[in-house]
Order: C-alpha cells, then sequence, then structure tokens
C-alpha cells in the first residue's frame, strides 16, 4: 500500500531530562518512543509520527501542537513517567511519587489539541491515566498505599512479565470485541491507578479481584470523538501467550481513525475545563522552579 493511503498515527513522547552527568547527550533533553508500541501500530500498517515537544529552551519556529492534530489521524499516548498530583490538585504524598510535571504539560496539551480536532485518542498504562486526569478524573499515587486489599499491580523485577485478571464489563465496547471473553489475564506494570473516573468516561474492564479500573472510553454521544484506553500495555503482548490478544483493540482504533480521515468531523472543544486547570496549575509550578 502506497504511503499515501496508510494511516498517519502520532505517538507522544517519552522525556529524558537534561542530566550533566550523562555520558552522551550530556545536559540535554531527550525525547523518545520505546519500540514495541510504534512496531505495534506499524504491525497493522499504519505510519507511526513521535510528536516532539515544541517548548523548551531551544524552541524554535512555529509549529505547534494543534498542527500535528490537524494533520495526523490520531494520537497513541505513551506510557511511562507518573502523573504529577497537582494535575488533579493534589500535594504528592511522596517525594519519590512527583512525577514528571513537564511531560504532564505536554501531554495535557497534546490531548487538548487531538480532541478539540475530534481526532482519536487512545492510551497506555500512564496514557490511560493522563487521559482520565484530562477529563476531570482522579489517581491513587500509589495503589498498595491507598487503595486497602490491591493486587501488586507492579513488580520491578518481573517487569512486563507481571500479570493479573480482569473482568470485562458486560454491555461496554470492549465487550463487543471479545464476545466470548468475559475474563482475560494481561500485564501489569503500574503503582498509580483511577481513584475517581472522569466525566462522561465508562469503565470497560476491571482488575480482579481488587476491582481497580483497568479500561476506560469516552461514553458515545453525538458530536463526541473516539476516546479510550487501557491500563495494560497491549503492545507486550506475546504472540501465542496466554494474555489478552490485543489485535482487536488496535484495529477498533485504527478503524476509528479512517472513519475519522473519510468523514471529518467538526472540531469539538470536549468536557476540558479541569484539564484547562491543571495546565495553569502545572505552568505556575514550572515558573517557581526557575
Amino acid at each position: 500500500m502506497p504511503a499515501s493511503r496508510r494511516l498517519k498515527i502520532g505517538l507522544s513522547a517519552c522525556f529524558q531530562h537534561a542530566d550533566p552527568t550523562r555520558p552522551l547527550f550530556t545536559g540535554k533533553t531527550l525525547q523518545y518512543v520505546e519500540q514495541s508500541i510504534a512496531h505495534w501500530l506499524m504491525s497493522a500498517g499504519a505510519m507511526v509520527v513521535m510528536v516532539p515537544c515544541p517548548t523548551g529552551e531551544t524552541a524554535r519556529g512555529d509549529v505547534t501542537l494543534d498542527h500535528y492534530a490537524e494533520w495526523l489521524d490520531g494520537i497513541v499516548m505513551h506510557g511511562g513517567a507518573d502523573v504529577w498530583p497537582g494535575s488533579y490538585g493534589e500535594e504528592p504524598l511522596r517525594e519519590e511519587w512527583v512525577g514528571d510535571r513537564v511531560r504532564d504539560l505536554y501531554d495535557l496539551a497534546l490531548v487538548k489539541a487531538f480532541a478539540q480536532a475530534g481526532k482519536p485518542i487512545f492510551g497506555v498504562c500512564r496514557g490511560l491515566q493522563l487521559i482520565n486526569v484530562a477529563f476531570g478524573g482522579a489517581l491513587y499515587q500509589d495503589l498498595q498505599t491507598q487503595h486497602p486489599g490491591a493486587l501488586q499491580h507492579r513488580n520491578a523485577a518481573t517487569y512486563d512479565q507481571h500479570f493479573h485478571g480482569i473482568h470485562i464489563v458486560p454491555g461496554s465496547h470492549l465487550a463487543k470485541l471479545y464476545p466470548d471473553t468475559p475474563r482475560a489475564r494481561v500485564n501489569s506494570i503500574h503503582h498509580q491507578g483511577i481513584k475517581r473516573v472522569a466525566p462522561d468516561f465508562m469503565v470497560e474492564a476491571l482488575s480482579e479481584p481488587d476491582g481497580v479500573p483497568e479500561a476506560i472510553r469516552l461514553q458515545a454521544a453525538p458530536g463526541r470523538g473516539y476516546i479510550a484506553a487501557t491500563q495494560w500495555h497491549p503492545e507486550f503482548h506475546q504472540i501465542g501467550s496466554e494474555t489478552l490478544d490485543d489485535t482487536a483493540i488496535l484495529n477498533d482504533f485504527l478503524a476509528a481513525c479512517s472513519a475519522r480521515k473519510m468523514r471529518p468531523a467538526a472540531p469539538s472543544p470536549g468536557p476540558l475545563h479541569l484539564r484547562d486547570r491543571a495546565a495553569r496549575l502545572l505552568r505556575r509550578a514550572l515558573q517557581r522552579r526557575h
């Protein structure tokens, strides 16, 4: 298939901030993607484009995230660092849970740009948490500390080989993608989780037995776009393993991107009021650092 007919899918950037002790790229900020998620999207024929943060000390030119939202067919919000608790109106309970405020500001702006353009958005792990916060939800800063009876959702030693079961909510869109799979096994690589689901979103899967939301989706309504996310990493699924085959999720997202490309919709601002408040808090916090 020629490039002109392929979907162009954006992928949010991960950050390594400037480090004067790093032997390579000393004192420079790195933006990058983990290759599994790019290859997952490419497995269905999509062309993947990392969307770099257009702001920072070396910023130049007039390219904005809105330009990327206009040009690309959809966006995937990458996993990675914790979400800063200030993004949902809380103070960090521990120093190690402060997250990445700079990346939050970038990610929140990226979600805003694609939501306003009416382009499909899919989130993975941190991406799910960020989307939930962007639309007015809140997180547990640490599940094992704040959620009595929570499973161990992260094991540093086993990383992507750490698994647990999920229950797919009957009647949900996810259940329609997996009509014969009420329960499944997924990887688990997170210690934060959804405490309060964002307004207008529904939970599509829950971890068992502790009931932590594992998949969310913006409820369908006239004028609303496609926004969905999973707490697990679909890109880490190994063919032939006992974990959920995420091909149906990928195909569903790309089908939404294709439909949006063929039938452009009028941009919609969406329910982004709390996100704007969070962005203001982030800007103030960043200003105080300099």
